[in-house]
């Protein structure tokens, strides 16, 4: 067997005092950028766990709680001791998470970057198990930008939170010089309440389990990119953007002992992947003609020369689930609307630590790597 573990691919130079388009890729300078930059200033113990979202348990704090002059409470008033127990045993645990959305063009097949940034959001809160519930909406427009293509965002906006339940709470909105943005940026953040039954993270996987993932793969990508490129198909293809949030809710009601899940939006599933192997140092292999990809996604990525691995899916999630559960997974999902197309495309080994391979369709093995850029930029 191929040694994928010391496989190396040329990237690009990466050693530079400039940020490249390339950092904001979700692959290899995105990690980078992590590492030299925001997690030596910034990192903590939920910060540098780097999930899809922020698992806050302020049960933590209560149980930790500490007068200003430092000790530990033994002397409180009993009835305020009583108090501080109740508050604790009543508080949930919170998801929190933060976006930003900068796809071109901003309206394309299936959606528009409104629908992208609620649902977008909504997704990663519901894949850490949470029940997402209030929104933020932050704005940048350009000089110049249509007031007909802001009503047309934010009502679409509207529309994705009515269809999950949830609300945009507070916002801000700022006007910046014509051209210094392409008309639209929009920034948010949600919090949702994380169910106590579950534990869904990225260095969860264990050998043997099964890598799950809900539908078609790379169908926003390619739907954003044949806007970009003029591409026509036999069929119109849309944008998979969709809430996740029921299908999760599902998929949890039947088995909360999956392990993880993941939206593979930046970087596609791949990257997801890799992410994961290496969070969990674990490898993954996955089985080419398993995997669900429309005809279309297929011929386009084929023209571009393009991974279908590596595109951004906006309403797809990938699980981690135990062998003994996989079946009854599976089943759930595919009764659910955004999941009818359900499959297993592969399992979770302790060959190759922290390295994804793919079994191509005539036998053989080829390592899927995670790029050093962006196959599709401003994609999401």
């Amino acid at each position: 067997m191929p040694d994928f573990a010391n496989l190396n691919c040329p990237v690009p130079r990466t050693e530079t005092d400039r940020v490249l388009l390339g950092h904001g890729s979700g692959g290899r300078l995105s990690a980078e950028l992590l590492r030299r930059v925001f997690l030596p200033a910034l990192g903590n113990e939920i910060l540098s766990a780097l999930e899809d979202q922020a698992t806050v348990d302020l049960r933590l704090l209560i149980s930790d709680f500490r007068l200003e002059d430092g000790r530990n409470g033994s002397h409180l008033d009993p009835d305020f001791k009583s108090e501080i127990t109740n508050l604790q045993s009543s508080i949930p645990r919170l998801a929190f998470t933060t976006d930003s959305f900068v796809v071109r063009p901003l309206f394309f097949p299936g959606g528009d970057i409104g629908k992208l940034a609620v649902n977008g959001t909504v997704n990663d809160l519901a894949v850490g198990g949470a029940c997402p519930l209030f929104l933020s909406a932050a704005f940048i427009l350009a000089e110049g930008f249509s007031f007909a293509e802001l009503q047309h965002v934010v009502e679409s906006m509207r529309a994705a939170c009515a269809e999950v339940g949830v609300k945009i709470v507070t916002g801000d909105t700022k006007v910046v010089d014509r051209g210094a943005c392409d008309g639209l940026f929009i920034s948010t953040a949600g919090i949702g309440l994380v169910r106590d039954d579950v534990n869904l993270s990225i260095r969860n996987a264990r050998p043997g389990d099964r890598v799950l993932v809900s539908g078609t793969i790379g169908d926003h990508g390619i739907a954003v990119m044949s806007v970009r490129e003029g591409l026509e198909f036999e069929t119109v293809l849309e944008s998979d953007t969709a809430p996740l949030a029921g299908l999760t809710r599902a998929m949890l009601d039947a088995c909360p002992f999956i392990r993880c899940m993941r939206d593979p939006t930046r970087g596609g599933v791949a990257s997801a992947l890799n992410e994961l192997a290496t969070a969990s140092k674990v490898g993954v292999k996955l089985t080419e003609s398993a995997i669900p990809l429309r005809s279309e996604v297929r011929a386009a990525c084929e023209m571009l020369g393009l991974d279908p691995l590596y595109v951004a899916c906006e309403g797809r999630l990938v699980a981690i689930v135990p062998p003994e559960h996989t079946e009854r997974v599976l089943e759930v999902m595919r009764a659910h609307p955004l999941g009818r197309s359900a499959a297993s495309i592969g399992e979770v080994v302790s060959d190759h630590p922290g390295t994804v391979t793919i079994r191509t369709p005539i036998g053989g093995e080829r390592a899927v790597p995670l790029l050093a850029g962006a196959q599709l930029p401003r994609i999401c």
